[in-house]
């Protein structure tokens, strides 16, 4: 996602107010930005956007040992964060079981349950759930990145294996909520499903290139974004009466949580290995900014339907500048990034870039929030064009 300085967009704030690091970027990661004159809206296949070129050089051999030296520690830290899948949740746990006669009297009190709740919170969980079906783009961009990319398709690295088994997980996300929406009968799941189509033909520009250095800081940052979001949905379908819907969002949040736990954990591991690579990395991620996965989300109608979703879920309290700026704050924490020492000079003044960038992004912070308030209601072809 590119942001704008005139408005707020989901898991981001303005850029107003935070000057340019002079810090290098990572000496491995080389960047090259081309700009094009169409119109950032334009964000679909057909409508090319400003998006950023990058190429990143091959990973030296003194990084690629770092991970290697790793593989032990993911086995026994990583790969124990994922769940067997008879251990899992799956979809039809939390849906009408067809198979049962009582099939139609279940969809009917799904329905019943569903018939009041605002139509601003179906906007974000639409937005919420496009999100989670495109994890085609994120199966090929893990898969893209060195270290974790998986050459043969059965690779036994626990870098490999993570990747496979994350998607896996991840892969119940859409499918759940996707069909709980379509049961809902509240939605127009043909343009939900155009939407999607849109998306993942379109992919995604975060800004990672090949580096897994700055994955890990991306993934760590998305995937608490992912739990505040998921968390905050369930929260608001209990107040709209929905208990089950709360619990279907609660149990992927619960998920997302384990994910975060995990990339946390690598970037911990490589901040105590390569503190001075990490803490440079950290702050080219927070320069570029965190774009979320769907920035590129397009129904065939709306060119800034990302900024549009983004502002419904800002003004719900579903995802806000202030989950943005927390979520600095507890990586920043988590990561010791203030006590870090024996830096270079250009990791000194990455450390205090990325500790100086909590307390920057809190003075916009009323602003954000106060823009969302008073965004203008449009209308969603999601909710068969209805305004919100």
């Amino acid at each position: 996602m590119v942001v704008r300085l005139n408005s707020f967009t989901f898991h981001s704030v303005p850029s107003l107010a935070l000057p340019p690091m002079t810090t290098q970027r990572s000496k491995f990661y080389m960047t090259s930005t081309l700009y094009s004159s169409t119109k950032r809206a334009e964000k679909c296949l057909g409508h090319p956007s400003a998006l950023n070129v990058r190429v990143a050089r091959t990973m030296p051999a003194e990084k690629v040992e770092i991970f290697k030296s790793m593989e032990d520690w993911a086995r026994n830290n990583v790969l124990t964060l994922l769940k067997p899948v008879e251990q899992c949740w799956q979809p039809q746990d939390f849906l009408p079981n067809p198979s049962l006669d009582g099939f139609v009297e279940q969809v009917h009190e799904l329905r019943q349950r569903t018939r009041d709740i605002p139509d601003d919170y179906f906007v974000v969980l639409v937005g919420d759930m496009i999100t989670e079906e495109a994890l085609p783009t994120y199966q090929t961009r893990i898969n893209s990145t060195e270290i974790f990319h998986d050459e043969t398709g059965v690779d036994i690295t626990p870098w490999a294996i993570w990747a496979r088994a994350w998607s896996a997980e991840e892969n119940r996300h859409g499918d759940l909520l996707n069909k709980y929406l379509f049961l809902s009968g509240r939605v127009d799941m043909k343009q939900i499903e155009k939407t999607t189509q849109h998306l993942i033909g379109s992919g995604m520009d975060i800004g990672t290139g090949k580096n897994p250095y700055l994955w890990t800081i991306y993934t760590s940052f998305q995937e608490r974004a992912a739990f505040i979001s998921h968390g905050n949905t369930a929260k608001l379908a209990v107040q709209h009466g929905d208990v089950k819907l709360a619990q279907v969002c609660g149990m992927i949040a619960s998920d997302e949580k384990r994910h975060e736990s995990a990339y946390t954990k690598i970037a911990e591991k490589l901040f105590e290995l390569d503190p001075n690579e990490m803490v440079m990395t950290f702050a080219d991620m927070m320069r570029r900014k965190i774009s979320m996965p769907a920035h590129l989300m397009y129904d065939g109608h709306d060119h800034n339907l990302f900024d549009h979703f983004a502002i419904v879920a800002s003004r719900i309290g579903v995802y806000t500048a202030k989950d943005y700026r927390e979520i600095v704050e507890l990586l920043v924490d988590k990561w010791k990034v203030e006590k870090l020492t024996g830096l270079s000079s250009e990791g000194r003044e990455a450390q205090d870039y990325v500790c100086r960038l909590a307390q920057r992004l809190r003075r916009l912070e009323e602003r954000a929030l106060a823009k969302a308030q008073k965004a203008p209601t449009i209308p969603f072809s999601w909710i068969s064009g209805r305004v919100v």
